[in-house]
C-alpha cells in the first residue's frame, strides 16, 4: 500500500521503518526543518532498547527509582524496569536513520493543512496539536504545559525527585553530564509555579523549551485515516510521557494494519482501562500525599510504564 505518515516524530519514523519492512511505499511529512524533539526530558523505560536498534548507545544516565516530596513525607518509588535518560532529540534523528535504510521517504519543511490525497492509509502522528486530528472533526484533548531547562551541573544519581503541583509536578532529573529541571502542570499557572521554585532554590536554567503534553484518549473512527503517538492523546496520566505508550499503540497499529478500524477498537480496548485506573490511582496518591501523608509507604514498587 501507498501510505502518508504526517509528523516525523518517534512514533511517525517507527511506523515508517516498520510499514517499509512490510513492502508497505511509506511517505512521512514533517513541518520542520529538521528532525528531533527538544522540549521532552527523554527519559525512558528499558523497553525503548527492544524497539530501537542501536538506542543503547544514546543512554546517558540510569534511573532506578523516584523520590516524591510531598509537604511531609517523602514517598520512594522504585521501578521494576530501569529508565534510561536519553537525548529524545537524538533517538528521533536514530528512527530517522533506521526508516530511511528501510526506504521510508520523509519529506521536512512540509507542512501538511489537509488530509493527504492520492494514499491507500494516511496516520496522524502530528504531536499534541494535530492538524489530522482536527481535520477528521474530532475534539481536542485536555492538555497541560510541560516546561524544562538545564543546570551546567553534572549529576549521576541513580534517582529522580519530584515535588507535587496542582496537576502535575516539578521534576530533577540527572543527565550525568548537567542536572535538567523541569515541571507539568495546568497551562496558566504551571510557569509562575515554576519560575518560583527556581527562585526560592536558587536555580538559574539555560535552552528553556515547553510543549504541550494532551491527556485524553482520541481516537479515529475514518477507516483510511488513523492517529497515533501524541495525536492520540496517549501520554501517561502520572508523568505525562508519551513515548514507550507511542510505539505500544504503533505496534497495535502494525499488527491490524490496513484495517484501522480494527486498530482504533484495540486501542481502546488495551489503553482506555490503564487510563482510568492510572487516573484513579494518580488522584488518590496526591489526595493521600497532601492530606493524610502518614498513610502512604515510605517506599514502594511500580512496573516502569504501567501502573496496571
Amino acid at each position: 500500500m501507498k501510505v502518508a505518515i504526517v509528523g516525523a516524530g518517534i512514533n511517525g519514523l517507527y511506523l515508517a521503518w516498520k510499514l517499509c519492512e512490510s513492502g508497505h511505499r511509506v511517505a512521512v511529512f514533517e513541518r520542520k526543518e529538521k528532525i528531533g524533539k527538544e522540549a521532552c526530558s527523554g527519559l525512558f523505560s528499558e523497553r525503548i532498547l527492544g524497539f530501537i536498534p542501536g538506542s543503547r548507545k544514546l543512554i546517558q544516565n540510569q534511573i532506578n527509582s523516584v523520590l516524591i516530596h510531598f509537604p511531609r513525607r517523602t514517598v520512594r518509588i522504585k521501578f521494576s524496569r530501569k529508565f534510561l535518560v536519553m537525548s529524545h532529540f537524538e533517538l528521533d534523528n536514530l528512527a530517522a536513520v533506521i526508516a530511511k535504510k528501510a526506504g521510508a521517504e520523509i519529506f521536512l519543511n512540509s507542512f501538511v493543512k489537509e488530509i493527504p490525497q492520492g494514499f491507500d492509509r494516511v496516520i496522524g502522528c502530528d504531536g499534541a496539536v494535530s492538524v489530522i486530528r482536527k481535520k477528521l472533526g474530532l475534539s481536542k484533548p485536555k492538555f497541560r504545559l510541560g516546561v524544562l531547562g538545564f543546570i551546567q551541573k553534572p549529576d549521576n544519581s541513580s534517582f529522580v525527585e519530584t515535588w507535587p503541583i496542582k496537576e502535575g509536578f516539578i521534576w530533577k532529573i540527572p543527565r550525568g553530564k548537567e542536572t535538567e529541571y523541569g515541571a507539568i502542570g495546568n497551562s496558566k499557572e504551571v510557569k509562575n509555579i515554576f519560575y518560583n521554585f527556581l527562585k526560592k532554590n536558587n536555580l538559574q536554567i539555560e535552552r528553556e523549551t515547553a510543549a504541550l503534553v494532551p491527556q485524553d484518549l482520541i481516537v479515529s473512527l475514518n477507516g483510511s485515516v488513523a492517529l497515533c503517538g501524541d495525536a492520540a492523546g496517549l501520554c501517561k496520566p502520572w508523568s505525562g510521557g508519551g513515548v514507550i505508550w507511542g510505539i505500544i499503540a504503533a505496534n497495535l497499529l502494525l499488527k491490524n494494519f490496513p484495517d484501522f478500524i480494527k486498530y482504533k477498537n484495540n486501542l481502546k480496548r488495551f489503553f482506555g482501562p490503564r487510563i482510568f485506573f492510572s487516573r484513579l490511582a494518580t488522584w488518590a496518591a496526591y489526595f493521600l500525599g497532601f492530606n493524610f501523608s502518614w498513610i502512604l509507604p515510605k517506599n514502594i514498587k511500580i512496573e516502569s510504564d504501567f501502573l496496571f
